[in-house]
This record gives C-alpha cells, structure tokens and sequence, in this order.
C-alpha cells in the first residue's frame, strides 16, 4: 500500500517557521510601516504581488519588517539601502533554496511517510540556517578588511583586474540538449569556475547561466584564473571550451557588484575572443609587463560595441 502524500500546509508551517495569519495591510500596522514601503521591500526580496485580503504573512514577517526598519532608526542602513539589501538577499537565496530542494528533493517525494518527511525538514532548516550564517560570517569578515584597506565609501572605488569567462556556443547548446541535461551543465560549469576563482585567490561577482564574472586584487592573480579557467573547463567532459576576456583599471565596488569601464572592456573582450583563448586589454598587458611567466602577443585591434578600436593582447603561458 502506497504512504498517503505529505501534508503540503504542515511543511510550510516548518518551513516558514509559522502559520500565515497576517494581510498585508496587517502587516503595515503593527509595524507602522507604511504599506507602499513594505510592498516596496516584498518585491525587492523577490515575491509577487498578494491580495489585500489574504493572510499571506507570518509573525517572522512581521518581525523581518521591524528588524530592517529598525536597522534603518538605528542609522546603520540607509533607505535606499534597506532595498537594496533586501534585493540582494532575495537574489541570492532564491538560488540557494532552488539548489538546496534539487538537492534534498526526496523530502517532497510521495512515496516518502508523511512523519519522515516532516522530520528531515525539522532536521534540515535549522542545520541549514547554521551554516548560511556561518558562510556569511566569512565573507563578512572578507570584505571587512577590503574595506578597511580601503576608503570605506559607500562607492569604494579601487584598481583591480576585472573578467569575464563564458561558454562557446551555449545558446545553440540549449537547442540541442534536454532541460535537465543543461541543469547539470550549468551546475558542473559554475562549480567548476567558483573553484578556480577562488582557490587562485580571486572573487566570483556573479554567475549568469554561462558566463561568469571575477575580479582579482592584482594581475598575476588574474592571468593565473583566467588561463586556468580556459585551460580546465574543457577538459571536463561535456564542457563547452571558454572564451575569457580581461581588463585593469579603477572599478567601483558596491554591494557585491562591480562597475566601471574595465567592466565593459572586460566584457567586450570576452565576445571577440577566440573558443579557449584569454584577451586582455591594453592596461592590464602593461600592467604585467615582463613577468616571465606569461606570454603576451599582440593582436589586430578590433571594432567593438561602444569602442571605436579595441586593442587586445593574446595571454598565454610562457613555455
């Protein structure tokens, strides 16, 4: 006899830690924050539009509003801040919570007794939270010290080397392979160059699909992923070569992001690149100069989007 399915109302009790009781104006009221800026920050977390009149919130909601407001009173996060904290929270764990189900999806699974069910999400929320705060501690204390080395500005602008790496023929990929195939593909690729970015000593910005950004706090550093990256991707078996694009220069840094012209160089490099080469622009060339471990050999400029002539460097390994 087949176990009757979980029960979906108990899970999501666990999961959100209570039951929806609140309407969104209900919200607004017992926290005294006016509506248009909750709604402002329930969007910036990354949720649809809710109805006036259903109970979509819980108590943690409503203690999630105080605590940022508060932060907010407190001085220690501006407005404008608040929403693009929010924003950047709900980015990030929207994808961790999609990965962390495909990981642990036998929770949802049918076939599975309703009280087993129930304990591994009892189990596995507050393991999980441990160690997103544990994660996060980390790269607090990271940037911390990039910060304290540098101006502490809401903008921090600094000289670094910026890069991008993407997949060749990604687009036409997805034509030709099924949903779940290119899920993995895309899995293998972003582990893959998180691992080389970080364990050469650099720092991944992003990842969009099939292409990844990376800064690196000086050239050897970045010669080093960027050449790594090209070198090891293909060689995983149903990966794509990379094309990789670099540049140096002042980048300004704020809440995680990068911007700046050695950005947009960066990225137009990478799309005139040849499948498993590395270009870089003028600046981070001479930036390099002589080292012997590297191999620089100029190539024709090129027109690109936004450049009237684009001068590439070919970067290899030396020998």
């Amino acid at each position: 006899m087949s176990q009757p399915d979980v029960d979906p109302a108990a899970l999501e009790r666990e999961l959100l830690g209570g039951e929806r009781r609140y309407t969104r104006h209900e919200v607004a009221d017992l926290t005294g924050v006016p509506i248009e800026r909750c709604t402002e920050l329930w969007h910036a977390l990354g949720f649809a539009d809710v109805a006036d009149d259903v109970c979509a919130f819980t108590d943690r909601d409503v203690w999630a509003v105080r605590t940022v407001t508060a932060l907010g009173a407190a001085g220690w996060l501006a407005d404008d801040l608040q929403v693009s904290m929010a924003r950047a929270l709900g980015q990030s764990l929207s994808r961790l919570a999609d990965w962390q189900l495909a990981a642990v999806g036998s929770m949802l699974n049918p076939s599975l007794a309703p009280d087993q069910a129930m304990r591994r999400a009892e189990e596995l929320v507050p393991v999980v939270e441990e160690l997103i705060g544990y994660v996060w501690r980390r790269h607090l204390a990271a940037a911390a010290g990039r910060a304290l080395a540098g101006s502490g500005e809401e903008f921090a602008s600094g000289t670094i080397a910026v890069g991008f790496a993407d997949m060749v023929g990604f687009t036409s990929l997805t034509r030709e392979i099924g949903d779940e195939e290119l899920g993995v593909l895309v899995e293998r690729f972003e582990a893959l160059a998180s691992d080389i970015v970080a364990t050469s000593g650099g720092r991944v910005i992003k990842t969009i699909g099939d292409e990844v950004l990376f800064v690196a706090d000086d050239v050897p550093t970045a010669a080093e992923i960027g050449v790594r990256l090209a070198e090891r991707v293909p060689e995983q078996d149903a990966l794509p070569e990379l094309r990789v694009g670099m540049a140096y220069g002042t980048v300004l840094s704020r809440l995680g992001d990068v911007y700046g012209e050695p950005v947009n160089l960066a990225s137009r490099l990478t799309s005139i690149a040849r499948p498993g080469s590395v270009l870089v622009d003028r600046h981070f060339a001479e930036a390099l100069g002589d080292n012997p471990g590297w191999q620089l050999r100029r190539v024709p400029p090129r027109p690109v989007r936004g450049y009237a002539m684009l001068q590439p460097f070919r970067l290899r390994r030396a020998g």
